[in-house]
């Protein structure tokens, strides 16, 4: 896969989800937000508003999410799995992996950065592990190093 550093890979899913954020942060928050301070500046003096002060931070972290948002979906390639390879592990694909150690099953799908949520089943393919299992088969042995340097060994069971 011929990516550039600035490119961040994401799933159709992710891209949905960046552009409806986006959406939202412009037209729905925006006018929320222009409603508080609107409401606000009828407190009067505007040096002890609180609620002016609040509405204008809000605004402030508002319109500077939406252009990391704008920034991102700049450097966005959108990356569409090949279901007809079903046999490697590729950016989509949900796996079953054992891990060797703790002797347990765990499922995960590899997604992109911004799809990422462990808790969820998403490990992005960024992470150590999602490296580690890209481009593998089943009955193959990964090592991931821990963030506290040890080996963990996990053994693909299959690929979905």
């Amino acid at each position: 896969m011929n990516i550039n550093k600035d490119q961040i890979l994401i799933t159709e899913e992710e891209y949905k989800q960046l552009t409806d954020e986006l959406e939202f942060r412009k037209v729905t928050k925006r006018k929320e937000i222009a409603e508080k301070i609107k409401v606000a500046l009828g407190f009067g003096d505007l040096s002890e508003n609180a609620e002016y002060s609040e509405a204008k931070d809000e605004q402030n972290l508002n319109e500077s999410k939406i252009i990391i948002l704008e920034d991102k979906l700049k450097r966005v390639k959108i990356v569409t799995p090949d279901h007809s390879v079903k046999d490697i592990i590729q950016m989509g694909s949900t796996v079953k992996i054992y891990d060797i150690e703790f002797e347990e099953t765990l499922e995960y799908q590899i997604v992109g950065p911004i799809g990422a949520d462990p808790f969820l089943g998403k490990i992005s393919l960024e992470s150590p592990l999602g490296k580690a299992l890209l481009d593998k088969k089943v009955d193959d042995v990964v090592e991931v190093t821990s963030p506290n340097g040890d080996i963990i060994k996990y053994k693909v069971l299959e690929i979905m």
